[in-house]
C-alpha cells in the first residue's frame, strides 16, 4: 500500500499500458467474440439502450460478415458490451458467467481490462473444445504455473458424450499466421487481434447452418447437413488438430490423468447410448468421440489397461455394422505406424487380461468381455488394414456355372423335420460385406496379417467350446472363429478338424438312418478297395461313380483298404494312399501336369489329352486330403490355392509361377527406349505343345499385326499373364476346382484360412525341426527320456541327412511332412518292442507309434533302423 501511495499519475499511467499488452491472446479473442455474439443474437432485453446490440430498436441487421468486422471495431474501441444472451449460456465458450452483482440484462458500464483476469480464470461453461480454446486455457495456466483449470476442463468436456462429440470440428484450413498464433510464437498485440479477427469469422462459421452442431445429440438439424456432405471414410472432427492436442498435452502427467479418468466417467454412459438409444441412427456425428479417444498414444499404457480400456472396447463393440464399416475406411487411410498403434493398443489388452487370469475348461476366456470387446474392436483395425493394403478387387474367378448336385440327404432330413446345416452356403463375416472387400483381396496389407495373431490367446482358447459357439450363432457366447485373424492357423486347423468330424458322423448318422426308413444297405464310411498296382484306375473309377450318384457320400470318413494286405485304416493306410495317389497323378510322364525344373513346381497342363473329369477327381483327392486331415507332397504355386480361393492369376503371380518370363515382362515393362523399333514384338504370343510343337494363340484379334509400344505394353503384359494363368487352362482349372468344391463347399475353409494357409493345410510345413520332434515324443512299455537306447535313437536320427529324416518320417507317421505348426505339434510315441533281436522296428503310422526293440549296441540300432526306413512299403498284421 504504501509503495502505491508514492506513485505518481505518470508511474500509475504506464504501467497501466504494461498491463495492457500483458493481455493474452485469449482475452482478446473472448472479447471479441462476445461483441460478435452480440451484434448477430442480441442481449435478449426489449429495452436494451446498448446502439450496438441486436437486442436495441434502433438497431440495424447486419450479415455475419459485417458482424465480424465490427466486433473488430469495438473491441479496440473498449465499447460497451452486453450481458450474455440467455439462450446461449452453457452452448458456447464466448459466454462466461457475468459479475454476481449485475442484475440488469444490460450494462452501460465500459468493460476494464482488469474484468479480464477474472474472466479467463472462470472456464465452467465451455463445453467442448476446439484446438484454439485448448491453447487460450494453456497459455493462461502456463502463465500462472497452475493446470487446474486445463484438467477440469478436459475431465468435464472428455468425459460427456455431447461434448467431445461436438469437439475439434473441423472448419477452414488455417493461414500461417493463424498457426504461429496457435502455437504462441508471436505475442505483439497486432498478432493479437489478427487472431481475434480470425476468431470471430470461426464463431460466424460455427453459428451458419452450413458449420454449427446441435447442442443435443441427435436433435439438430446442422449436424445432420454436415453428415450429408461426407463422404463414406470421413468425419466432422480435425484429426490433425486433436494429434496436436495429445502431443502438447501428453507430457504433462497430471493432465494425461484427467484424459484417463474422464474416459473411465465416459464409456458406460456411451455403452449405454449405443445398446438402448440408438444413438448413432440420430446423429452419425457419435462416432467423433471414438476417433477422438483411439488418437490417444497412451492407450496401451498399463493405467489404461485395467478399467478404461475395457469400458470403451465394450462400448465401441456396440456400434452399429454401418459405424464399425466407417471407422475401417477412415482408418484405412491411416498410414502403418498408426494402423499398428492401434493393433498394438486391443492386442496389448487381450495378452493382458489372458495372462492376469486362469483360463480353462470352466473358466472359458470367451466369457470374458474385455477379452471379446477388444476382439471386435481389433477386427475394425484388421479391416482397416486390408482396405490401406493393396487390393485387388476385379480380378475373381467366376463362380461354377453349374451347381454342385444336392445328394438326397436334404429328402431324408425334411422327412425328419430338420433343416439342413449351412444351406445358404459358407458363412461370411458381415462387416466385410459392408465393406464390399474380402480379405483375399488383399495382396499386401499395410502391416502383415501375422501381426494380428495372438499366441496367448491361442494357448488357452478351448477350441472344442469355440467350435460349438461358431456352429450355433448365438449372440450370448462369442467364438473367435469369426475373428480368425486373430488364430494362428494350428488353433484353425483344429477347428476345421472339429468341423470335418462333426459332418462325418453326421452322414454316419444319416445314413443308419436311411438303412432304417429305407431298407438300405448301411454303409457309414466313404470305402475304397484298391491293388496298389492299379490305384489310378481303382480310386478315381470309384470316386467318379460316387461323385455322379451321391456327392454328399465324399464327406463321410474315408477308409482304404489295399487288396490282399491286412492293414486296418485308422488313418495311416489313408495317408499311404494319398502318397500314391500323388505320385502317379503328378508323374509327368501322363500328362496332367507340367513340371518347371527351375522352380520344382507343378503347373496344368494347357495340351493334356486327359479330360476334364480327370481333374475334377484330383480335385476331390485334394479336398479329401484336407477333409481326413491328411498331408500331401504337391507342389503348386500359390497362385492355384488363390484361384481355388476366388482370385484369378496376374502378372504379379508369375513371380513364384514362371519367374523367368516374370522377369522378362517386367523388363519389358521398365525399358526405357523405344520398345516398338527395338524389340519389335506383337500382341500374339507362341507355345510348346506336349510334343514340343510351336503353338501360337493372339492376346488380341488380329494379334500378329499390333505391335506392342511404350504406350500399350502394360496391356500386353496384363493380357499374357491372363493367358498365361487363366484362359490356357480355364477348363482344366474349372474341373479341378468343381472337385475340390465337391468335399469343401459347405465347410469353413474359406472363411478361416487365406490362400498361403490352405497351403499349409495341404502340404504340410517344409521346415523339419527334429529338435522340437524329440522334446515332444512320447515313452511307452518301459522306456523313458533317459534310457539308453532313447539317447542312442535321437543322437542317431539327429545325424541322419535330409532324405533319411524324411525316410524316417514316412516310415513313423505316414507322411515325410510335418503338420501345420511344424513338428512339435506332432504326437510321436516310441514304445518298447521286446529285448534285443535282430527283428526291424516296425510302426503304427495310424497313430504315430514307433515299435522299437533294446537292440545292444548304437551301430546295430542305425543298421537296423536304416533298413526299415529304406525299405519299408505296404502294411501287415502285427
Amino acid at each position: 500500500k504504501w509503495l502505491l501511495c508514492g506513485l505518481t499519475s505518470t508511474h500509475m499511467n504506464q504501467m497501466w499500458l504494461i498491463e495492457s499488452t500483458r493481455v493474452s491472446r485469449a482475452a482478446a479473442k473472448h472479447l471479441i467474440e462476445r461483441y460478435y455474439h452480440q451484434l448477430t443474437e442480441g442481449c435478449g432485453n426489449d429495452s436494451c439502450s446498448n446502439s450496438w446490440c441486436a437486442s436495441s430498436m434502433g438497431f440495424h441487421r447486419m450479415d455475419n460478415n459485417a458482424a465480424a468486422v465490427k466486433a473488430l471495431e469495438l473491441y479496440k474501441v473498449n465499447a460497451k458490451l452486453c450481458d450474455p444472451h440467455p439462450s446461449k449460456k452453457g452452448t458456447t465458450s464466448a459466454y462466461l458467467e457475468s459479475s454476481a452483482h449485475n442484475n440488469s440484462a444490460c450494462s452501460n458500464r465500459k468493460i476494464n481490462h482488469k474484468d479480464v483476469h477474472s474472466v479467463r480464470d472462470d472456464f465452467k461453461d465451455v463445453n467442448f473444445l476446439t484446438e484454439e480454446k485448448v491453447y487460450e486455457i494453456l497459455d493462461i495456466c502456463g502463465e500462472k504455473e497452475d493446470y487446474s483449470p486445463l484438467i477440469r476442463v478436459i475431465g468435464r468436456v472428455f468425459s460427456s458424450a455431447e461434448g467431445l462429440v461436438q469437439s475439434f470440428r473441423r472448419s477452414k484450413p488455417h493461414t500461417k499466421e493463424e498457426l504461429k498464433s496457435l502455437q504462441g510464437k508471436d505475442e505483439d498485440k497486432d498478432e493479437d487481434e489478427k487472431e481475434a479477427a480470425a476468431c470471430s469469422t470461426t464463431a460466424m462459421e460455427e453459428d451458419s447452418p452450413a458449420s454449427s452442431s446441435s447442442s443435443r445429440l441427435g436433435e439438430g438439424s446442422s449436424g445432420d447437413n454436415d453428415i450429408q456432405k461426407l463422404g463414406p471414410d470421413e468425419v466432422s472432427v480435425d484429426i490433425e488438430a486433436v494429434r496436436r492436442i495429445y502431443e502438447r498435452l501428453l507430457s504433462n502427467e497430471k493432465i494425461e490423468a484427467a484424459f484417463l479418468n474422464a474416459l473411465v466417467y465416459l464409456s458406460p454412459n456411451v455403452e449405454c447410448d449405443l445398446t438402448y438409444h440408438n444413438v448413432y441412427s440420430r446423429d452419425p456425428n457419435y462416432l467423433n468421440l471414438f476417433v477422438i479417444v483411439m488418437e490417444n498414444s497412451n492407450l496401451h499404457s498399463p493405467e489404461y489397461l485395467e478399467i478404461a480400456l475395457p469400458q470403451f472396447c465394450k462400448a465401441m463393440s456396440k456400434l452399429p455394422l454401418a459405424a464399425l464399416a466407417k471407422l475401417a475406411r477412415l482408418w484405412s487411410h491411416y498410414s502403418a505406424d498408426q494402423i499398428r498403434r492401434m493393433m498394438e493398443t486391443f492386442q496389448q489388452l487381450i495378452t493382458y487380461k489372458v495372462i492376469s487370469n486362469e483360463f480353462n475348461s470352466r473358466n472359458l476366456v470367451n466369457d470374458d468381455d474385455a477379452v471379446v470387446a477388444a476382439t471386435k474392436c481389433l477386427k475394425i483395425v484388421y479391416y482397416a488394414n486390408v482396405l490401406g493394403g493393396d487390393l485387388d478387387t476385379e480380378h475373381n474367378e467366376e463362380e461354377d456355372e453349374e451347381p454342385i448336385p444336392e445328394s438326397s440327404e436334404l429328402t431324408l432330413q425334411e422327412l425328419l423335420g430338420e433343416e439342413r446345416r449351412n444351406k445358404k452356403g459358407p458363412r461370411v463375416d458381415p462387416l466385410e460385406t459392408e465393406l464390399g472387400i474380402r480379405t483375399n483381396d488383399c495382396r499386401r496389407p499395410l502391416i502383415p496379417f501375422e501381426e494380428f495373431v495372438n499366441e496367448p490367446l491361442n494357448e488357452v482358447l478351448e477350441m472344442d467350446k469355440d467350435y460349438t459357439f461358431f456352429k450355433v450363432e448365438t449372440e450370448n457366447k462369442f467364438s473367435f472363429m469369426t475373428c480368425p485373424f486373430i488364430l494362428n492357423a494350428v488353433t484353425k486347423n483344429l477347428g476345421l478338424y472339429y468341423d470335418n468330424r462333426i459332418r462325418m458322423y453326421s452322414e454316419r448318422r444319416i445314413t443308419v438312418l436311411y438303412s432304417l426308413v429305407q431298407g438300405q444297405q448301411l454303409n457309414p464310411y466313404l470305402r475304397l478297395k484298391v491293388r496298389r498296382d492299379h490305384i489310378i484306375d481303382d480310386a478315381l473309377v470309384r470316386l467318379e461313380m460316387i461323385a455322379m450318384e451321391n456327392p454328399a457320400d465324399l464327406k463321410k470318413q474315408l477308409y482304404v483298404e489295399f487288396e490282399g494286405e491286412q492293414g486296418v485304416d485308422e488313418g495311416g493306410v489313408s495317408k499311404e494312399f494319398f502318397q500314391l495317389v500323388v505320385e502317379e497323378i503328378f508323374n509327368p510322364d501322363i500328362g496332367m501336369f507340367t513340371y518347371d525344373e527351375r522352380t520344382k513346381l507343378f503347373w496344368f497342363n494347357p495340351s493334356s489329352f486327359e479330360n476334364e473329369g480327370q481333374y475334377t477327381l484330383i480335385g476331390i483327392v485334394l479336398g479329401l486330403a484336407i477333409y481326413n486331415n491328411c498331408i500331401l507332397d504337391v507342389h503348386f504355386p500359390m497362385v492355384v490355392y488363390r484361384k481355388l480361393m476366388g482370385k484369378k492369376g496376374t502378372f504379379r503371380d508369375l513371380a513364384d509361377s514362371n519367374p523367368v518370363l516374370y522377369q522378362s515382362l517386367k523388363e519389358l515393362l521398365e525399358y526405357e527406349g523405344s520398345v516398338e523399333e527395338d524389340m519389335m514384338i506383337t500382341f500374339q504370343i507362341s507355345q510348346t505343345d506336349l510334343f514340343g510343337n510351336p503353338l501360337m494363340y493372339d492376346l488380341r484379334e488380329n494379334g500378329d499385326k499390333i505391335p506392342v509400344t511404350n504406350d500399350n505394353r502394360k496391356e500386353f503384359v496384363a493380357q499374357y499373364a491372363e493367358y498365361m494363368l487363366n484362359k490356357s487352362v480355364e477348363k482344366q482349372f474349372k474341373a479341378f476346382r468343381r472337385g475340390f468344391h465337391m468335399v469343401t463347399n459347405e465347410s469353413p475353409l474359406k472363411y478361416l484360412f487365406r490362400p498361403e494357409e490352405i497351403e499349409l493345410l495341404i502340404c504340410g510345413s517344409r521346415n523339419l525341426d527334429f529338435l522340437a520332434l524329440e522334446e515332444t515324443t512320447e515313452y511307452d512299455g518301459g522306456y523313458n527320456r533317459d534310457s539308453r537306447i532313447i539317447k542312442e535313437f535321437w543322437e542317431t536320427l539327429h545325424s541322419f541327412g535330409e532324405e533319411q529324416k524324411r525316410l524316417f518320417l514316412q516310415f513313423t507317421t505316414g507322411t515325410d511332412r510335418a503338420p501345420v505348426g511344424g513338428l512339435g505339434k506332432l504326437k510321436m510315441i516310441i514304445a518298447k518292442n521286446g529285448p534285443d533281436t535282430d527283428r526291424l522296428p516296425t510302426s503304427h503310422t495310424c497313430f504315430n507309434v514307433l515299435l522299437l526293440p533294446e537292440y545292444s549296441s548304437k551301430e546295430k540300432l542305425r543298421e537296423r533302423l536304416l533298413k526299415a526306413i529304406t525299405y519299408a512299403k505296404g502294411f501287415g498284421m502285427l
